[in-house]
């Protein structure tokens, strides 16, 4: 066998003396391959360090075994649970999980979905319902299983595990508004092509809408979901004329940007503006002031994709999508204003 760079199948079976498909035979289906022979190619492949191709191996044997995920970070702990539940699920089910990251671009979604399609994943877990018609038919063409999760929207097609971000929003907001807040400004994350920071912005537009004559929103600040830049986008909001009483943030990590540098600059949490955050991540209650936030499911959330993602690959025609509440949590960042 000459060298030829990466090893392959035939090399493989080649050096061990057998068929290209008693090779694949083992790879696929090892107990149909006799005992004495599997020991051989098991050292050929260590030997030669030959990695299978993943996809060849789920076509032959048609079987998924890996499916992927596609996050829009890894930079914070936002998905860190869900993924984690969804993986678990998995692993009882013997499919390996492998996860990618889109930097929320859509472009470099679809191209991480073509390459784990690639790579043999026969179903897949994407965030939020908003993506580009090309992507959508492209899943569709090839049929390929998928579950969206961090989102819910009934209206639309598809398999959903996730919860409403404008509803959830929308109450925490109510809660704020309840607390006496009229002045309320928002650091939200980025909209375009992001449903869920989206539908936060909405819900707490809609719960102002409902006082209309009380309650206004006097700054809205859309921004990467970075401790930085919510501190950056606090000392915006800091140095406008309008101040607001309430800050209400897309999730923790701007919050807790918010809260350390008030903090630096001396201005008090909850007494000269209260704070708001999404998701109830760790960080939460471990600030001080500990954090008023929207407690997210998301371990619950992860399970439930995969369940319904394995119904989806095994054509179970009971699968149907799961929908989840939210609680609002209240911890000492929200003051009540008399």
């Amino acid at each position: 066998m000459k060298n030829r760079g990466t090893p392959t199948l035939e090399d493989v079976a080649l050096s061990s003396k057998v068929s290209t498909a008693t090779v694949s035979r083992y790879l696929n289906n090892p107990e149909k391959v006799a005992k004495s022979t599997r020991s051989q190619i098991q050292k050929t492949i260590q030997k030669l360090g030959y990695t299978p191709n993943l996809g060849g191996r789920m076509l032959a044997s048609n079987k998924v075994r890996m499916v992927g995920a596609i996050i829009p970070t890894m930079a914070n702990a936002m998905f860190s649970n869900g993924i984690q539940a969804f993986q678990e699920e998995l692993s009882k089910n013997g499919i390996t999980l492998l996860i990618a990251s889109s930097g929320y671009d859509p472009k470099q979604e679809l191209q991480q979905i073509q390459s784990l399609l690639a790579s043999g994943a026969g179903g897949l877990l994407l965030i939020g319902a908003e993506r580009p018609k090309k992507t959508v038919r492209f899943l569709n063409q090839r049929n390929l299983p998928y579950v969206i999760a961090w989102a819910f929207q009934e209206e639309l097609n598809g398999y959903y595990a996730g919860f409403n971000n404008r509803l959830a929003a929308y109450d925490l907001a109510k809660v704020v508004i309840d607390h006496g807040h009229k002045k309320i400004a928002m650091i939200a994350g980025i909209s375009e092509n992001n449903d869920r920071a989206g539908g936060r912005i909405d819900g707490v537009k809609d719960a102002i809408a409902d006082h209309p004559d009380t309650v206004r929103l006097v700054d809205l600040i859309e921004t990467k979901y970075r401790m930085e830049a919510g501190g950056n986008a606090f000392d915006t909001l800091m140095s406008k004329v309008s101040k607001p009483s309430v800050i209400m943030c897309g999730n923790d990590v701007l919050a807790a940007g918010v809260i350390m540098r008030a903090r630096q600059r001396g201005i008090r949490v909850p007494e000269d503006v209260s704070v708001t955050g999404f998701d109830d991540l760790n960080i939460a209650s471990a600030l001080a002031p500990s954090l008023t936030t929207v407690r997210v499911p998301h371990y619950a959330m992860g399970r439930a994709a995969a369940k319904l993602l394995l119904k989806l690959i095994q054509k179970d025609e009971k699968a149907k999508s799961a929908e989840f509440g939210t609680e609002i949590i209240l911890r000492d960042s929200l003051a009540r204003i008399a």
